[in-house]
């Protein structure tokens, strides 16, 4: 780093440091310098642990001039000088740094290991073993409290060699401690697979810079893997071998193909061995992946298996929602009777449907049929006999305001830890009669997997979803594997109800659902409206919008603006700067904090982006800004944001902000499971990429009362008519039909045997 900037220094004292972030901003005298500097005392600042007094420090960086603070180093990276005298080196193994060491037992081991002490025992814990007199318990704190103080030090000085800065070098050595170096030298790609925001590109430079050949066996095997990866977030739980090749190739050597099918398959086998990969026939998957596809045929066929009801007579099941009907004051239809009384005799049955079909009604009926001709049975009624449950939290919420009974997000259901365990498994299963599962399509095959496996033979499994709606954000695509299946039994609901009603919504949907697409007219009606606009003038025309409704007397809740992207003009960042300034503008009486490039204010809607089980908070939950801490006023002495989700109030410190953005306008794909009454979808040529048939049909479904789509309508035609952007890549299908292939010849050989010749007739 010779040719970097550096300020050789000590300290002065610690102004600031934030323990969570391992921020700290310094004051310290300056010994030596390459840097143009105006006095003798400077500020540093960086993600670096507290400084110690009485230790020279070298810090590589660039100088800055802060607006309010004036110049300041902004550090890069840093390292401590060791002691250069024996003399100094006693003193430092005296001081407070080290725990039981003692002046006598110090010289003990300056004497003996000389001054390069340090390194001898860092690299050889024996070394210590040569020291007369030390206790073992002594040896083993000591060799703790140097790694402690040696080991990040160590490992941050040779991360900066490669270019990476003490943020990220923090989490590495996290994940890795004192063999992050060994780890480095070992196989840099590993950090792509075990650090977030650490790149496969950044692994592949530091590897040439090592010399690592770009035919080396750990490359092309990490290459391998990461294309996996990849490719199992665009939603595809296997790839082909040929297509793998492909881009395996493609991410190594920029589309020359000098990768070898023998190579690969070397390659393979010996991911295979290590258990990283699972290939079956041409088909390569991730491990995780795989299994949970096997599970989840497994799960079903078990639970399947394991059916003590004997049905319900006909005079029964038409005695009982004759009764509901009559209560209710409405009557079912024809499909929807059907329904019920198929979930009443099968052990598992799928509810589709798409909007205004009424699955809320039959789930309610099939509820209440229940209540009558099962529970009534039994002494006494226990909520713990129905489980309901959803991927989301407003999914969740939506479920339980139809039903009235409780229902939970499948992790929360499960207890999830936060890693990749629950409470609830095939050893510890759930509890109670009948579940249902409401907004399937949104469960990926991992989630499907851990949830059935929690699931007991005995219960009655429902599960509800729309086929046309996106699949899930993680790989696979569960409910239409088990619809196409056709291993378990199928209600699919079709009449429109709520037509009658004149929703346009509704027929908008269906016509999208059925391909209807062409020559569309987008009149204004009840409840729709399309505003035909210039991309350079969508946005405002979404401003106008938002601002009528609110002059209506509509509030922020009721109110919500789809985009399928968070970049371009029109995009969900550039939306929700715009919205905010109009929903909830500044004033005096409203605290705000800055978050990098955006503001978050009293008052504002957000939204979370990841799962927290100990807050009880998940992906989706929409919520509200409700107070703004400074730190003296917080008991965490931070900065503190406090947010309430629908009656939940969550604590928000700064390291959290990243968890959380403002949502006036809020992804498609994280709108599933929720329903707004009024919905705004902007729909531009820039947006092109991401409109396909299933992403409009999905934000088109989410309105309760009021769609209003502007943009470009040309754009908005081609997307609905566009379906190929979501196939994936899943076996879950033939791994159905294969466990219950004795069950489906045996059925088939049952319809032929009922054949007569009246049949055709």
């Amino acid at each position: 780093m010779a040719d970097q900037g550096f300020v050789k220094a000590t300290l002065n004292h610690m102004i600031f440091h934030k323990a969570e972030e391992q921020f700290s901003i310094a004051s310290v005298s300056v010994i030596e310098s390459n840097e143009e500097l105006d006095e003798d005392e400077l500020v540093v600042k960086g993600h670096f642990p507290p400084l110690t007094y009485g230790n020279d420090y070298i810090f590589y960086g660039t100088m800055q001039n802060h607006p309010k603070f004036g110049e300041q180093y902004q550090v890069f990276t840093y390292e401590k000088e060791m002691p250069k005298t024996e003399e100094s080196l006693v003193k430092y193994f005296a001081s407070d740094l080290f725990y039981g060491i003692g002046l006598k037992t110090a010289k003990k081991i300056v004497d003996t290991l000389g001054i390069q002490a340090v390194e001898h025992i860092l690299k050889d814990e024996s070394a210590l073993d040569r020291v007369p007199g030390v206790k073992a318990e002594t040896k083993k704190q000591l060799i703790s409290d140097l790694r402690l103080n040696q080991g990040f030090e160590q490992v941050a000085v040779e991360l900066a060699k490669y270019g990476i800065g003490l943020q990220l070098a923090q989490k590495i050595y996290e994940v890795f401690q004192e063999k992050t170096i060994q780890q480095l030298n070992e196989n840099p790609y590993a950090f792509v697979f075990k650090i977030e925001g650490f790149g496969f590109q950044r692994a592949d430079e530091i590897a040439q810079e090592m010399g690592i050949e770009k035919d080396h066996p750990t490359r092309i095997e990490a290459g391998i893997l990461h294309v996996l990866e990849q490719e199992s977030m665009n939603g595809h739980v296997y790839l082909e071998e040929e297509e793998l090749l492909h881009n395996t190739n493609k991410l190594l050597y920029q589309r020359q193909q000098l990768l070898s099918v023998d190579i690969l398959q070397t390659r393979f086998k010996s991911l295979e061995e290590e258990d990283l990969i699972v290939k079956e026939h041409s088909r390569i998957y991730l491990p995780h992946l795989y299994y949970s596809e096997e599970g989840i045929a497994s799960q079903i066929k078990r639970i399947m298996d394991v059916n003590e009801n004997e049905g319900f007579e006909e005079s029964e099941l038409l005695k009982i929602i004759g009764e509901i009907e009559e209560n209710e004051g409405f009557a079912y239809g024809e499909e929807q009777y059907d329904a019920i009384k198929k979930a009443m005799n099968e052990k598992v049955m799928l509810l589709t449907g798409g909007p205004g079909t009424g699955k809320t009604t039959v789930v309610k009926g099939i509820i209440s049929c229940y209540d009558a001709l099962v529970r009534t049975n039994k002494k006494g009624k226990h909520d713990a006999d129905y489980i309901l449950a959803a991927p989301t939290g407003r999914a969740a919420k939506r479920l339980s305001e139809a039903t009235g009974l409780k229902a939970k997000t499948i992790h929360s259901l499960l207890g999830w830890s936060g890693d990749d365990t629950f409470e609830y498994d095939l050893g510890n299963q759930l509890e109670g009669e009948l579940i249902i599962i409401d907004e399937f399509s949104m469960v990926d095959v991992w989630l499907a997997n851990s949830l059935l496996k929690a699931i007991p033979s005995s219960m009655k499994v429902i599960f509800v979803g729309d086929e046309d709606q996106l699949p899930s954000v993680g790989p696979g695509q569960v409910l239409a594997d088990l619809l196409k299946a056709e291993c378990v039994p199928v209600s699919n609901l079709s009449e429109i109800y709520r037509q009658k009603e004149d929703s346009f919504i509704v027929q908008l949907a269906h016509r999208i659902k059925n391909n209807e697409v062409q020559n569309l007219p987008l009149a204004k009606s009840g409840d729709f409206n399309f505003i035909q606009s210039n991309q350079d003038y969508t946005l405002q025309v979404v401003e106008q919008i938002v601002q009528r409704a609110l002059n209506k007397g509509y509030t922020m809740k009721d109110i919500q603006v789809l985009a399928p992207m968070y970049k371009t003009d029109v995009g969900i960042h550039q939306l929700n700067r715009t919205l905010q300034s109009i929903f909830n503008p500044p004033n005096e009486q409203k605290r705000q904090i800055q978050h990098f490039d955006h503001i978050l204010r009293t008052g504002d809607k957000v939204i979370q982006l990841v799962n927290q089980p100990e807050k009880n908070v998940y992906n989706g939950d929409i919520g509200e800004i409700v107070a703004i801490k400074k730190p003296n006023e917080a008991e965490s002495k931070k900065d503190e944001l406090i947010i309430d989700f629908d009656g939940l109030q969550v604590s928000y410190t700064k390291q959290d902000f990243n968890q959380i953005m403002l949502a006036y306008a809020i992804s498609i794909h994280k709108s599933q499971g929720s329903e707004f009454p009024i919905v705004v979808i902007p729909v531009v040529r820039a947006f092109k990429r991401m409109l396909v048939k299933k992403l409009l049909y999905t934000a088109i479904t989410r309105s309760k009362t009021s769609l209003i789509i502007c943009g470009d309508y040309q754009a908005f035609v081609e997307g609905v008519q566009k379906e190929h952007a979501y196939e994936r890549q899943t076996t879950l299908v033939r791994r159905l039909q294969s466990m219950f292939s004795d069950q489906m010849l045996k059925q088939d050989e049952e319809n032929k045997e009922e054949i007569t010749p009246y049949d055709f007739m």
